[in-house]
């Protein structure tokens, strides 16, 4: 089997709200979805949900657009595949790696291609690929982007209604709002919901961000996500707080993981299938934090039901991921349930709706990825037609 071609497809999926978050100004669902193509006719789905303003720490790690995305895999990595064989996997990163340094979430688009292709090939569901299904449901955490108070009290019952067992409020920008938020939360929603905060890094120092996560502890706090920007920075946090610290910005590969767990950064590791470059590194991501004793929970950038399909069989097959993942519920228009427990968009691009019961996505046994596109709401969305 031999890649032949590798066509990107620039997209914006309406939201349902707006998503926001601390240094955020692109709007979410502004992704590119890519196909691979096989000359055996098996062809391979992934997606690049890129965001200019997303990165590491210190410019560790930059931005991507659709625009890089489309250049860099059209003119860069498609040549330099074409002819490869998609089921050599680790020689595909390797060559990738080769031929351009970073881009990550170009590289994963890729990756996840891949292993659709050689799940379908081989009658397999991806995470039969990954070492096999550890869960075959993933408990969602219903993520609430910065907004009013009161919406998002409004938005979290609604969540907790339709089984959402653990909310995760967004912060960062005004440290009063985020405490009186928390309080807020909690009394709404009673002790047996989880509420955890991310600050995407929007405290600008570690002394604010312990006072920050003191002032929350009483309203128990599952974790607080990403107080500050560097890993020194989240040690000092860590070691004088009694909440939890989990990585994001500051946790992208395995080497970063690594560091964190000899400077006790973080308690908590938040993997994606993008920040590495694809499901094949996110795995090594997830052994070298379960071999520190970290506790892990599957991330991403709200994608498309094409990235979802992967964070789902990462999560699947991945047993140190222990707690709720931020992957939507992909609901195309019109199909699947009602509601607006993990949902983000107004539609989707793939035929059908992720099964969703309990607060749990249910994880699909179809080969491959176990999605499809709907070729219409593709056209309909597609930027570049």
């Amino acid at each position: 089997m031999k890649i032949t071609k590798i066509e990107t497809i620039p997209i914006r999926l309406p939201t349902r709200r707006v998503h926001q978050w601390a240094s955020l100004t692109t709007p979410i669902g502004v992704y590119v979805i890519i196909r691979l193509h096989t000359d055996e006719a098996v062809v391979g789905l992934g997606e690049a949900p890129v965001l200019k303003d997303w990165g590491g720490d210190h410019g560790k790690y930059y931005g991507e657009t659709p625009q890089t995305t489309a250049h860099i895999i059209n003119d860069i990595l498609a040549p330099a595949l074409t002819g490869q064989d998609p089921r050599r996997i680790e020689a595909v990163h390797a060559l990738m790696d080769k031929s351009v340094k970073g881009y990550p979430y170009c590289k994963a688009a890729i990756d996840a291609a891949l292993y659709d292709v050689v799940g379908k090939a081989m009658n397999v569901p991806v995470y039969q690929l990954l070492g096999g299904c550890f869960r075959d449901r993933v408990p969602i955490a219903h993520s609430l982007g910065l907004m009013e108070i009161e919406n998002a009290v409004e938005e979290a019952l609604k969540a907790k209604g339709e089984g959402v067992k653990t909310i995760k409020l967004k912060g960062g920008v005004d440290p009063k709002r985020d405490v009186k938020l928390i309080r807020q939360m909690r009394k709404a929603l009673g002790p047996d919901t989880k509420i955890c905060v991310d600050a995407n890094q929007g405290y600008p120092t570690a002394k604010l961000a312990v006072q920050v996560t003191k002032a929350m502890e009483e309203y128990d706090l599952l974790y607080m996500e990403q107080p500050v920007e560097g890993i020194d920075q989240m040690a000092e946090v860590a070691k004088r707080v009694d909440t939890p610290i989990m990585a994001d910005e500051s946790a992208w590969t395995a080497h970063d993981v690594l560091e964190i767990a000899q400077k006790k950064a973080a308690d908590v590791i938040s993997i994606y299938t993008t920040k590495p470059g694809g499901i094949f590194k996110a795995k090594k991501v997830a052994a070298v934090a379960e071999a520190a004793g970290l506790q892990c929970n599957v991330n991403g950038s709200v994608e498309t039901g094409v990235g979802n399909a992967a964070n789902l069989h990462l999560a699947a097959s991945t047993g140190v991921v222990t707690l709720g993942c931020v992957v939507p519920v992909s609901t195309p228009k019109g199909k699947g349930k009602k509601g607006i427990a993990g949902i983000y968009y107004q539609d989707d691009i793939i035929t059908e709706a992720f099964d969703f019961a309990e607060g749990d996505i249910l994880i699909s046994s179809k080969p491959g990825l176990g999605i499809e596109l709907d070729e219409d709401k593709l056209k309909h969305y597609r930027l570049d037609s």
